[in-house]
């Protein structure tokens, strides 16, 4: 991957919804070549996909919680059994495998902070293996990108 490809990228990364026409002119290409890079950036699985950025708090849900997690054992069994119902959980939409204390750092939205409690009781405890369980609740929001910076 070339500048020429990370361009294309966070020019998608800002805007998606740009023709052809409009990335190329943006990253200074003709349109055939910059349609053929695209196409290898997707077929590469560069590019996995394309998504509406949609306001969490109108969607109705507007709490975001980072969840730290820690494990009673790190068995292969337990391991994979927290991670598949992680991925099965609606209101996850991040897990990340961490270094240091916890192993996991959740990041989860709900509408209410019953909804929080809700969440936790019927699917995080439900999950075996689960030792400790550390909530944070984000009280506000002051960056959020989904651009890459620039290499």
């Amino acid at each position: 991957m070339d500048k020429i490809d990370q361009n294309i990228i966070r020019e998608l990364q800002t805007n998606g919804r740009l023709t052809n026409q409009e990335l190329a002119e943006r990253v200074n290409l003709s349109p055939s070549p910059c349609l053929r890079r695209l196409k290898n950036l997707e077929k590469a699985g560069i590019i996995k996909g394309y998504c509406a950025i949609v306001d969490q708090g109108k969607y109705g849900l507007p709490v975001t919680v980072f969840v730290r997690i820690k494990l009673q054992h790190h068995t292969e069994n337990v391991v994979s059994e927290f991670e598949t119902a992680v991925r099965r959980i609606d209101e996850i939409l991040e897990c990340h495998l961490m270094t240091g204390d916890w192993d996991y750092l959740l990041r989860v939205v709900v509408a209410s902070l019953e909804d929080y409690e809700r969440f936790t009781r019927q699917r995080i405890h439900k999950i075996s293996g689960v030792a400790a369980i550390e909530t944070s609740f984000a009280y506000g929001e002051v960056k959020r990108t989904n651009t890459y910076p620039a290499m």
